[in-house]
């Protein structure tokens, strides 16, 4: 894929002049209606070889269309804010919302090349990570985020001649570091492994666009054409574009239903025995989050189940085991404004606890394939995808330290009536009960196939779903304790 960029184009002058004034023009005219139409949003990515003018590209887009629009982002040597979390959350960070230009400097890829060309990272873990890129990227684009690949490339004569000019001329000597001249000695080295990373991560999705930076004008006007075409095809594709493959329909098992119908939800808990046992678990946990070993660990703890389940109660006993400073509750509701032109898990990524750090979700990720799925707000393709993506989210959770617990609260459909009607006489408790719940109610029986299949499709070794039998709020509570109490402890040891 790279010899092509190493014959040496070139631009004159008089060209340039000419082409850029119209391309300058028609990007302006294409930000604009991406805007205007909701588009996108397109995500350009630019990397390639150390000293190939990648930060000079980002800058003369900036230049040609309007900065206010555009989200630059380079990435370099993570912080200690983003090392106390996945590697993938700084760039959902950095995501641009529907209708702008977002620019990733080297992004996920940097670090990768990084490791291997140093010889921490052997082949086969190479290869699995640029799986996750692509499972990534497909993502990505599924949910309407278009992406532009350039890798900016030089052959070794023309990057040894572009630094030593640069270092030459005491306007721009800055700009060369050791680094620069690191990879200059490691070209051959390096440059098998970036076939290797273009080859196995260009698709049709997210494809590479190889192009030669060692004359500067020319590669000006071949980043700027391809990314006005990207921008012109997305402004004329439609709102949301289809997956490029369609998801085979789910069909839900014929039995799975019991998987909730079965559960023993006559279980009962005397006050006596709740008391004593909701004290022993807050003491386990309070100590469990102070332990020294936590430090290194994260815990994401996923409220779900029946309308007047109980999770508000469940979750209050758990919190009542913490220190405020160092947990957090997210209730989930409708997306915002702001997170509808976001892809889904956008929403949810922002609020990953750091190391040390414990977050609460009351309802979560999950609503795409329960809510969504049941109300039509998404399409079968949206959330029959959604169980991979979902499973893939909650992997990098937990391979980088987080004790992912989820809780699925079942009540019976007369205890959930009992509730209702419950909550409709008592004054500090009317604000509960909406038309919404009464029109869910209505739908039980696709709500229990939705959630079948969700713990069917979900539940997984690293992130298991824990069913809770919730006619009884004690013992509801005192189980949701004791599971967070020992998945924490066995993950400690």
């Amino acid at each position: 894929m790279l010899e092509s960029a190493e014959i040496g184009h070139t631009v004159d002058k008089k060209t340039y002049a000419r082409e850029e004034l119209r391309l300058r023009e028609a990007l302006l005219n294409a930000q604009f209606e991406l805007s205007a139409r909701a588009r996108g949003p397109v995500l350009v990515i630019v990397s390639g070889v150390e000293s190939g003018g990648r930060g000079e590209i980002a800058n003369q887009l900036t230049m040609w269309m309007d900065p206010r629009h555009i989200r630059v982002r380079a990435f370099g040597p993570r912080s200690p804010e983003e090392l106390a979390r996945p590697p993938a959350w700084r760039y959902w960070q950095a995501l641009p919302p529907t209708g702008r230009i977002g620019i990733l400097m080297n992004a996920w890829y940097r670090e990768a090349l990084q490791e291997r060309i140093a010889g921490r990272m052997d082949d086969a873990v190479l290869d699995s990570y640029l799986q996750q890129v692509r499972r990534q990227e497909r993502m990505l684009s599924d949910e309407g985020v278009v992406l532009a690949k350039f890798w900016i490339h030089l052959s070794r004569d023309a990057q040894k001649k572009r630094i030593a000019a640069l270092e030459a001329d005491p306007r721009t000597s800055w700009r060369i570091t050791p680094a620069d001249k690191r990879a200059l000695k490691l070209y051959s080295k390096s440059h098998t492994l970036w076939e290797h990373l273009l080859r196995e991560t260009s698709t049709g999705m997210a494809p590479w666009y190889v192009v030669d930076g060692s004359d500067e004008r020319y590669r000006n006007l071949a980043v700027g054409k391809i990314l006005l075409d990207t921008l012109q095809r997305t402004i004329q594709a439609p709102a949301k574009r289809a997956p490029a493959a369609k998801a085979p329909p789910i069909i839900s098992v014929a039995d799975n239903v019991k998987l909730i119908r079965e559960l023993e939800l006559t279980k009962r808990m005397t006050e006596t025995v709740y008391e004593s046992a909701v004290a022993k678990y807050q003491r386990r946990l309070a100590r469990l989050s102070r332990a020294k070993g936590f430090a290194d660990r994260s815990l994401i703890v996923v409220f779900e189940g029946a309308d007047a389940a109980g999770k508000g109660g469940a979750i209050r006993r758990v919190a009542g085991a913490l220190d405020a400073r160092f947990y957090t509750i997210v209730p989930i509701a409708a997306p915002t404004d702001e997170e509808r032109v976001h892809p889904y898990l956008w929403r949810f990524w922002r609020h990953v606890p750091a190391r040390g750090g414990i977050t609460i979700f009351d309802r979560s990720w999950y609503g795409r394939v329960l809510v969504e799925r049941v109300e039509g707000f998404c399409s079968a393709d949206d959330w029959s995808r959604a169980f991979d993506e979902i499973n893939h989210f909650e992997e990098q959770l937990v391979r980088h330290g987080a004790i992912v617990v989820k809780f699925w609260l079942q009540i019976s459909k007369e205890e959930q009536l009992a509730r209702f009607r419950a909550r409709e006489r008592t004054s500090f408790k009317t604000f509960k009960i909406t038309a919404e719940d009464w029109r869910n109610r209505r739908k039980w029986g696709v709500y229990e196939r939705a959630v079948c299949d969700m713990v069917d499709r979900t539940s997984t070794e690293l992130a298991p779903w824990t069913l809770v039998e919730a006619n009884d709020k004690r013992y509801a509570r005192v189980k949701v304790l004791k599971t967070i109490v020992q998945r924490v402890e066995s993950a400690l040891r």
